[in-house]
């Protein structure tokens, strides 16, 4: 692999204008078809195989036109103090405001909450609730803007007016901001370690061109695969990721082979060919564990890894091929002016530099780091123990939302259970008597306890289906909740025998459930194919049994330390004033499992950036020792700038407003530090010091079973052309 890759790196410095002119050429075309693309479909949040959906679904074929998966609002009114909502001026104007919305655009339905005995019973409270005919991220801005209008006239009459529900579902913030601040950090950090704005401006523009096309890709095969507007989220930041990585290991080596003394043709060359069989396998592992999210089960998150993955390709062949052909538009300025400025010709001698320093440490107390690795990593990863996985709805939201604020008045006046009703539907199609049935099933469900209050059974026109609405003592994310959608499913077995009709159990509440359920069951099974896979891959990477085993568990020990430190902010509330966590509750249910696809891709990308070099030192002669001072001299600064240019990143996210999106950005970057500082540039070393020459050991039939890949690049001595003389560096 490395003798083509060499020879792709040589190409593409040779031929840079033909290079460049065909990326710029396939992404104007792929942007040209994106623009002309039809809208993107809205295929919802579907859980095929929970109980939950399947009701969902059974609504929508018996209850036409009643849009199960619709948005809904719940306005929430308040008396003024000392007052009732029942009194008639305040009971006017609820009523002015729910006529107003009755006839707003989508709207199929706005419930009168005194004819709907939806008040309090201290009469200060009231809500009402509003059907829409599409889904949330569907309404017009004609409709959210008659809902926050009509709630604004029940203000102007005296009220307080809050609204909950999913019709003002916020949409994601822009990432605009954040993502201009994450490449502005990115850009500081290259120039501080390249030395050179050239060198630290190459990788970036190459990230865009890279995400700027997969995008496009994404935008025009939307309609054709299916993709939604939501498919390219995990894309664009990863594609941004691996993208600025990827350039700056080529860059770098580049650097150092100039620096040797080599010229730009050559030294890109021997680049592409080295760092290049790096780039390829940590990509691979990457779009391994992307891809492996197929195997969770969600249809969205199948598409997102697919999409996101293929990004990830286009950041590999850009990386391959357009770096090389920009590096052969720079040449040597690729340097800092200081370096360029040195005797010409002349090799700059490789002295200890804070990488070697670190490494030399390492390997004068292996056991002692090793064990301060672990057991630092062990401690924050303590919290993880009380994990409790979830959905955080409006609860989670800042109290300066109005769902937040919706939320907690409809606690006060109801109870909390109020925010979470679960949804029964009785299928009583092939039952004797369908009236009957509703009845039997109403009666179950109002008896069990945890249960306040139970509506009557709502039929639908051919009379043979049937939803009860139940409403539960204890709020939609307590555990008690999840507990009573459990109790009611056991009694429908025994209601079935009985009765002869089906119950289900729906509603938001209970498909969240069904979602964390579901999320958790396959976060074992997804984690088994992602770090199995990776070890397969690895293995024929590095050509050793105990590297990618070593290198699988540091994985898991700095994803169970994020996980810990996520459970100590949000859900203990370690710290959660000082980044804006105003509600402590459950971890978001996917967070696992995109901590697990996106940190693995990423701590895999350093793990074989930097063990590679250190191979590549121990197959040409160097002592194990030697070889990892060797890889920390010339590769721990990249990998350190790497990681704060990831970390910078994520941690932008933080300062979002949105619960979720604030969880995912201290996950991902307290994952990434853990991962690079403790795993890769602490453990590692040390791991490989302990084991020595054993480190690289492979039994004799699996080395003849396994192909050569040699991405260490031991053929490019034979396979390249002979370069002008080059002076040795100075080895340690």
């Amino acid at each position: 692999m490395a003798t083509f890759l060499y020879r792709l790196g040589r190409w593409a410095f040779a031929r840079r204008k033909l290079v460049t002119l065909l990326w710029v050429a396939v992404l104007a075309v792929c942007g040209v078809l994106a623009a002309k693309a039809p809208a993107a479909p809205d295929d919802g949040f579907a859980m095929p195989g929970t109980e939950a959906q399947q009701a969902f679904d059974l609504m929508n074929e018996r209850f036409p036109g009643g849009h199960a998966d619709g948005a809904s609002a719940r306005l929430v009114f308040v008396a003024p103090d000392g007052q009732k909502i029942t009194a008639a001026p305040n009971q006017q104007a609820v009523q002015r405001t729910v006529a107003e919305l009755a006839h707003a655009e989508q709207v199929t339905g706005a419930v009168d909450p005194f004819q709907a005995h939806a008040v309090s019973k201290d009469g200060t409270t009231a809500y009402a609730t509003v059907s829409y005919s599409v889904k949330a991220g569907k309404l017009s801005d004609g409709a959210t803007a008659a809902l926050e209008q009509a709630a604004q006239h029940g203000r102007d009459a005296g009220l307080k007016v809050e609204v909950g529900g999913t019709a003002l579902m916020a949409k994601p913030e822009a990432g605009g901001s954040s993502e201009a601040i994450g490449m502005a950090l990115s850009a500081v950090v290259l120039v501080i370690t390249f030395g050179s704005l050239v060198a630290a401006g190459l990788p970036l523009l190459t990230a865009v061109v890279g995400v700027g096309l997969g995008m496009s890709l994404i935008t025009a095969l939307g309609s054709t695969l299916g993709l939604s507007s939501t498919t390219g989220t995990l894309a664009m930041m990863l594609g941004l990721a691996v993208g600025i990585d990827y350039a700056v290991f080529i860059v770098s080596r580049y650097r150092a082979e100039l620096a040797e003394g080599r010229e730009p043709l050559e030294a890109a060359g021997r680049a592409v060919g080295t760092a290049g069989s790096a780039v390829v396998f940590a990509g691979l592992t990457v779009v391994i564990a992307l891809a492996g999210l197929s195997v969770v089960g969600i249809p969205m998150l199948a598409k997102m890894g697919m999409a996101a993955a293929g990004t990830v390709v286009i950041a590999v062949l850009v990386a391959l091929t357009l770096v090389p052909a920009l590096l052969g538009f720079i040449g040597r300025r690729v340097l800092p002016r200081k370096v360029r400025k040195a005797a010409e010709g002349a090799a700059r001698p490789t002295g200890d530099n804070g990488g070697a320093r670190w490494a030399r440490f390492v390997l004068r107390r292996p056991l002692a780091v090793l064990l301060g690795g672990v057991i630092a990593l062990g401690v924050l990863a303590a919290p993880a123990l009380d994990l409790n996985l979830g959905l955080p709805g409006d609860e989670a939201k800042p109290t300066s939302t109005t769902q937040r604020r919706a939320y907690d008045l409809l606690s006060d006046g109801f109870g909390p259970g109020f925010n979470g009703p679960l949804t029964v539907l009785v299928d009583a199609k092939g039952a004797p008597d369908p009236k009957a049935a509703a009845s039997e099933v109403a009666k179950t469900v109002s008896g069990l306890p945890g249960v306040v209050t139970v509506t009557p059974p709502m039929f639908n026109k051919a009379g043979d289906t049937a939803l009860v609405n139940a409403i539960p003592a204890t709020g939609p994310s307590d555990a008690a909740t999840k507990d009573l959608v459990h109790t009611i499913r056991g009694h429908a077995a025994g209601l079935k025998t009985a009765t002869g009709a089906t119950v289900l159990v729906s509603g938001t509440t209970a498909m969240n459930i069904d979602v964390s359920q579901k999320l958790s069951d396959a976060l074992l099974p997804y984690l088994g194919v992602v770090v199995g896979l990776a070890v397969l891959l690895l293995l024929l990477v590095f050509r050793s049994v105990l590297v990618p085993l070593k290198a699988a568990l540091g994985f898991l020990l700095s994803v169970a330390a994020a996980l810990g430190a996520v459970v100590a902010v949000f859900q203990w509330g370690w710290l959660a004033d000082l980044i804006g966590v105003q509600q402590t509750g459950p971890v978001m249910s996917m967070m696992p499992i995109f901590m697990i696809g996106v940190v693995f891709g990423l701590a895999m990308d350093y793990e074989v950036f930097l063990v590679t070099r250190i191979r590549e030192g121990f197959v040409h002669g160097e002592s194990p020792g030697e070889a990892i001072v060797t890889g920390f001299r010339h590769n721990a600064r990249v990998v350190t700038a790497a990681a704060f240019i990831m970390i910078a990143v994520f941690a932008g996210f933080i300062g979002m407003s949105e619960p979720m999106i604030k969880m995912m950005g201290l996950g991902l970057a307290a994952a990434v530090a853990f991962d690079a500082f403790v795993v890769r540039m602490t453990i590692v070393p040390a791991v490989l010091a302990l084991l020595g020459r054993r480190a690289w050991w492979l039994p004799r039939w699996l080395d003849r079973a396994l192909p050569d890949v040699d991405v260490e690049g031991s053929k490019l001595h034979t396979a390249a052309p002979e370069p002008e003389p080059v002076r040795e560096p100075v080895t340690v």
